[in-house]
């Protein structure tokens, strides 16, 4: 059995309308103190849930931080658009990348970009399985390649660099430690460690070709062999197909790497993560998400910590770094992206487990995606290190387990749940406020409504992502009811503490009974699940912002149908 869902994502929140406009952003009276709220919210227009959304503590960090982000001198985010860091000079280099994250050769690209505080512009072009690309892009590129370096030199001519890997060591040695920059590369005179960086860079390789055999090619039968990984999984190892003991056997060559030195790193010649670490991790991470979804195979589990403790070290050390979380998807974005850019992959492994993780990270299982939401998600830690960008925990006042408030380099798995939960929420809520009518006609609304009955019929190109389809027309009929159920959904996320926000979750559900016409409450539904099933993260939002907006979604969809 083949993927269930072959593929997502047409358009984003944001691309849909950005943010709030500025002559909207002027309107919206900024918070004097950030007192809890006892009343409800007014759902009645978007123009009164932004203003209630900028009062919160919440929204008025996230608006500070969006203009300190124009301004290029804001936290690391998906969508920046400049990086200046301390630099007051006009950058000369321009990065073209992915605009929905899920290109593994970017994210590492930016990963290192982050990691050295590099000035530089950045560009946001699709990829193809899910958009067309601009022709002015393709003038520059005729390839079409993402990620692309243009380098603009003294003379006026701009030099076009392709290739994650050209572009990564182009920057470094653009970008030299003797500058004030960190070091990312072994030494040139240090033998050893230029040795193991090329060893490491081959083994790299082998392990993307053991995931690549497991995941999309069908599994062979399994057979009894030794090899290091036998001695890992004992008894169990009968059952394994070739495949799933080879790359278990490649990622324990990984983990004993990783062993090998005093830190988290690959090298101990920096307290830092360096090009080595970027290079393995943004396939690391949709290895984690498809070897759960398609194998059952769950790295990181109590089990396969204890069998894999360094890599499972190195993964807690980057979801620490605010840099590395800025660009980290979740499970379900990976398990829809990956198709239609390496195949389609292929069930097999652990039956018993895949089954359930399939329903768990598709929210399917009546948990994952449903309020009232579980504290943490079952295959994806989300505490690790911070789960919301810096800004936001401290106008909260989240205090991580270091005892800090706001902080990166620790994880949060004490922190106060109640305050965890209402930032999530308003996030979303500030997210979704910022994208509804203002100066921009419903886009969101318009935008679910091609999930009606009258919608996406419309003659449209195809993508290689299946549900990819940004020329499609809405169910113009859908809009108004699809706003309203909106507005009430917003107020719901936008809701101050526990008693509150129950109390609007029931006021959203008697809402949506008595605004929503009857013999058009089906169609909303419909509507509602087309953008539910289109929340990328980190896209759209972080994966705690992300579930709280698709449970209330789905809270909402309950209700309809």
């Amino acid at each position: 059995m083949r993927s269930l869902l072959p593929m997502l994502f047409a358009f984003s929140i944001a691309e849909v309308a950005s943010f709030a406009s500025p002559q909207a952003r002027k309107s919206i009276p900024r918070p004097s103190h950030l007192s809890m709220s006892t009343t409800s919210t007014d759902t009645s227009s978007w123009s009164g849930l932004q203003t209630a959304a900028a009062k919160t503590a919440v929204g008025a960090a996230l608006m500070s931080e969006q203009e300190s982000r124009l301004r290029g001198t804001g936290a690391p985010f998906v969508q920046n658009k400049l990086r200046l860091f301390e630099s007051t000079e006009r950058p000369r280099l321009t990065l073209y990348r992915d605009h929905a994250g899920w290109c593994p050769y970017c994210q590492k690209t930016m990963l290192l970009i982050e990691e050295k505080q590099i000035p530089i512009n950045i560009e946001l072009v699709p990829m193809r399985s899910y958009g067309d690309k601009p022709e002015s892009f393709l003038r520059m590129v005729p390839s079409g390649l993402l990620p692309a370096l243009i380098v603009e030199k003294n003379d006026g001519r701009k030099q076009v660099i392709t290739e994650s890997q050209v572009i990564m060591e182009f920057l470094d040695l653009l970008h030299p430690v003797d500058e004030g920059f960190r070091q990312m590369m072994p030494a040139e005179n240090d033998s050893g460690d230029q040795a193991r960086y090329k060893r490491l860079a081959n083994l790299e390789r082998e392990l993307f070709s053991w995931w690549c055999t497991l995941i999309f090619r069908p599994e062979g039968p399994g057979f009894s062999s030794g090899g290091m990984i036998g001695k890992i999984m004992g008894s169990k190892d009968s059952s394994m197909s070739g495949a799933m003991k080879g790359f278990l056997d490649c990622l324990s060559k990984v983990d004993g790497e990783l062993a090998s030195t005093t830190g988290p790193w690959f090298f101990d010649f920096a307290s830092h993560p360096t090009m080595i670490d970027f290079v393995y991790v943004s396939h690391v991470e949709r290895m984690l998400a498809s070897c759960a979804y398609w194998k059952g195979l769950d790295l990181r589990s109590d089990n396969y910590r204890t069998k894999f403790p360094a890599l499972n070290d190195w993964l807690d050390a980057f979801e620490k770094r605010e840099c590395y979380l800025a660009f980290k998807s979740d499970y379900y974005t990976h398990v829809m992206d990956i198709p239609p850019q390496y195949g389609p992959g292929y069930d097999g492994g652990f039956e018993d487990d895949r089954l359930s993780y399939q329903m768990s990270i598709t929210g399917k299982d009546a948990k994952s995606w449903n309020l009232p939401l579980p504290f943490d998600d079952p295959l994806q830690p989300l505490y690790r290190g911070p789960p919301l960008p810096l800004c936001v925990l401290k106008a909260a006042e989240i205090k991580g387990d270091s005892g800090l408030v706001g902080v990166e380099g620790t994880s949060y798995e004490m922190a106060d749940r109640e305050k965890l939960a209402q930032a999530g929420r308003q996030m979303a809520g500030w997210k979704l406020a910022g994208n509804g009518q203002n100066l921009y006609h419903a886009k969101v609304a318009k935008f679910a409504s091609r999930g009606g009955p009258q919608g996406s019929k419309n003659p449209r190109k195809s993508f290689g992502a299946e549900l990819a389809d940004p020329y499609a027309a809405p169910d113009e009929t859908l809009i108004p009811h699809v706003d309203q159920a909106l507005k009430l959904i917003c107020g719901a996320l936008l809701a101050e503490g526990s008693a509150d926000h129950e109390k609007a979750v029931k006021e959203m559900k008697a809402g949506l009974e008595g605004r929503i016409a009857k013999n058009r409450a089906k169609d909303v539904a419909s509507a509602l699940s087309y953008l539910r099933d289109r929340i990328g993260v980190p896209r759209d939002l972080p994966l705690v912002a992300a579930r709280q907006l698709r449970a209330h979604l789905n809270a909402a969809i309950n209700v309809l149908y």
